[in-house]
């Protein structure tokens, strides 16, 4: 499955003619466009589901809620979409975006339930190390470079400023991101690059599962 040059095209034209009125003119180009990327997507999970266990699978709308935002312009001029690891076992999720001059992969941990963040900084209190060796795999770091996310700009509530992992334990979000060309994205083989960037993910996320699927002591926690 391979996306077309009048699919970037498409969009190119939507950043410069955010409106109404254009994109009702254009609603058979979109139409077609949109076609294509669930395709895309569709074809990409079922390549994501021989290495890994995907449940929730989605393609986001191209529509702006614009209720609470000063930008009103009433289009997103990108596809994007996302794809959830299935059970309780299984944590972490996977984002692409895909837009003219800006298309990224990306996945991790996006603003963790309270509870969960606390119990990931515990953990990451108790053992850094295993962590830190992930993200300094030379694959990975070429990857995805390091991990991202907003921080807390002290050590968090209960934590010790001087704690020797208060650099990972100040992370509110954990995640990653890898960035791709237009010409990339238009290539036959794009959609194999994608689905192995998502697969460079996983030692990190087996990780990151293992912090959220037992106590402390290293017991599983069963689902809830």
């Amino acid at each position: 499955m391979q996306l077309s040059k009048s699919n970037l095209s498409f969009l190119s034209a939507l950043q410069k003619n955010n409106n109404r009125e254009w994109f009702e003119q254009n609603k058979p180009d979109f139409i077609k466009a949109q076609d294509e990327f669930k395709s895309f997507h569709k074809a990409l999970e079922l390549m994501m589901n021989e290495h890994d266990k995907i449940g929730k699978s989605k393609v986001f709308r191209i529509y702006r809620d614009v209720r609470f935002s000063k930008d009103k312009t009433p289009y997103k001029s990108y596809w994007s979409a996302s794809f959830q690891r299935d059970t309780h076992y299984l944590r972490g999720g996977y984002y692409y975006m895909i837009t003219p001059g800006g298309s990224m992969a990306a996945g991790g941990f996006f603003n963790p339930e309270p509870q969960d963040l606390l119990h990931i900084r515990k953990q990451l209190s108790q053992d850094p190390e295993t962590l830190r060796g992930i993200l300094a795999d030379s694959n990975f770091k070429s990857t995805f470079g390091g991990l991202l996310g907003e921080q807390v700009k002290t050590a968090p509530k209960g934590f010790d400023k001087e704690d020797p992992a208060i650099d990972l334990i100040k992370y509110k979000n954990f995640y990653v991101e890898h960035s791709y060309t237009d010409e990339e994205v238009l290539s036959k083989d794009f959609i194999v690059k994608l689905n192995d960037t998502f697969k460079d993910l996983r030692p990190y996320f087996d990780f990151m599962s293992e912090i959220l699927t037992t106590d402390l002591n290293g017991e599983a926690i069963p689902p809830a």
